[in-house]
């Protein structure tokens, strides 16, 4: 089938459209650039100028395509997300009037963020909070809005994704502990992080578009849980600085606007992912993908 995908050259869109393209899917890729434009083309698929504030660019993409999948967002300055997150909101929203009352699916990339927890694990049956996530940021709030109003629409939660072209959150934790010359932990570390590699995580965005199962939530974690003193010790080795315990105090001066990850503990199963989706992760943990010299080239 023919994939609009937003986001087709940024991480983990790029290896979404790799894993559509090596599964015989054809790939229509929005291009907000002419470099966007030739990244697409370069590796099999079709550019499709627009961009994720040009809603008409969108609506023509999804009309010309038999599935959706969209995991465009700008990352790159947090103080940017409450505006980003009304964009995305109003690119979600223009998409499922194209496809609404049809079969076509809409699978779109969330978070863990806005999920209300039940249990001492994310589970894939948790629901997300229906007020604004993080910076008002809500991927799933949304997906589940337009599937109550009849579009084929379903989320993936994506935990910490590392692998190549990683540009977020393990270089980020790199360059925090570069710049303070320590990586630190909170407390003892056991604090958990769930993970997958990008490539596990493309798998389950094809997978997801072959079942298409409108309103479903799926789970693309390959680990439960990686206990953060195991990062920050490798990021010290790397670095040639110490791993250092810090006090909640500390650490939130340590790490600033990312201290949540080096704080919170989201342990998160996907059995029943793997269940309905027959999705078996087989790429690198994190602790040793992030254990290599790549990682650390600036």
């Amino acid at each position: 089938m023919r994939v609009f995908v937003t986001g087709g050259t940024g991480f983990i869109g790029a290896a979404v459209v790799r894993e559509l393209l090596r599964s015989g899917h054809s790939v229509l890729g929005l291009a907000r650039s002419a470099e966007s434009a030739a990244a697409l083309a370069a590796a099999g698929a079709e550019p499709h100028r627009g961009s994720l504030e040009d809603v008409d660019s969108l609506r023509a993409g999804a009309e010309r395509s038999e599935a959706v999948v969209h995991t465009a967002f700008d990352n790159s300055a947090i103080v940017r997300f409450p505006k980003n997150s009304r964009v995305e909101r109003a690119a979600l929203r223009a998409v499922g009037d194209v496809l609404s009352g049809g079969a076509r699916p809409l699978v779109a990339a969330g978070g863990f963020a806005p999920v209300v927890r039940s249990g001492p694990v994310f589970t894939e049956h948790d629901p997300a909070s229906p007020t604004g996530g993080p910076v008002n940021r809500n991927v799933e709030r949304t997906i589940m809005e337009l599937a109550d109003a009849g579009v084929n629409a379903s989320v993936v939660r994506l935990p910490c994704v590392h692998g190549d072209g990683d540009r977020f959150t393990m270089p980020r934790l790199i360059d925090i502990a570069r710049k303070h010359g320590e990586a630190g932990y909170l407390g003892d570390g056991t604090n958990r992080l769930p993970a997958v590699h990008n490539t596990d995580a493309a798998r389950v965005f094809r997978l997801a578009v072959e079942r298409a199962v409108p309103a479903s939530r799926y789970h693309a974690v390959a680990e439960e849980g990686v206990p953060y003193r195991g990062i920050a010790e490798i990021i010290g080795r790397r670095l040639g600085v110490p791993a250092v315990s810090m006090s909640p105090m500390k650490a939130r001066r340590h790490f600033g606007i990312y201290a949540g990850y080096a704080e919170s503990d989201g342990p998160a199963t996907s059995a029943t992912t793997r269940e309905l989706l027959g999705w078996n992760p087989v790429g690198p943990g994190l602790l040793a993908d992030l254990d290599r010299p790549e990682y650390f080239v600036r």
